[in-house]
């Protein structure tokens, strides 16, 4: 009698859609003033369990530009992926969630932010590259410490 295969692990990008974006021109005097912007950016993601394999990461890219203190514009987007989790050791799925499948949809919503802001009449925008594996590890890190935290608080 042979041993069970193990099965292998499998992981996949199957879908991958911009769920919700928006451009905000709150008015056109922007338009007449120099143009020397100071940018506000804000990165968060969330995961969703859609069935025992799949899981729905959606990656929010909020921008918001100031010029001369007045607000210049808001764009964010909602880049959405749907990816195959199969077979995957439990202990490495929040690593996957939290940091593999943001750094595969930044680029997406990079190239959506830097469209709608060309669309607006704005200047190109490129976002930088973001480090979701160390933006993972030091939120990881932060929530031990507030568990030790919230375990002494409660001795």
């Amino acid at each position: 009698m042979m041993a069970e295969e193990q099965a292998q692990p499998q992981l996949a990008l199957e879908r991958i859609y911009v769920k919700d974006m928006s451009l905000e021109v709150p008015g056109p005097s922007v338009f007449t003033k120099e143009w020397n912007p100071e940018l506000d950016i804000n990165l968060s993601s969330n995961a969703d369990k859609l069935d025992d394999d799949h899981y729905q990461v959606v990656l929010t890219v909020s921008v918001t530009a100031k010029n001369s203190d007045a607000a210049a514009f808001i764009a964010e987007v909602h880049q959405a992926g749907i990816f195959l989790l199969k077979d995957i050791p439990e202990d490495q799925i929040g690593q996957i969630l939290g940091a593999y499948c943001p750094n595969v949809l930044f680029p997406y919503a990079r190239e959506v932010i830097s469209d709608i802001v060309t669309r607006g009449s704005f200047p190109q925008l490129l976002l930088a590259p973001v480090n979701f594996d160390q933006a993972y590890a030091q939120s990881q890190q932060q929530a031990q410490e507030q568990a030790k935290v919230d375990a002494e608080g409660n001795a």
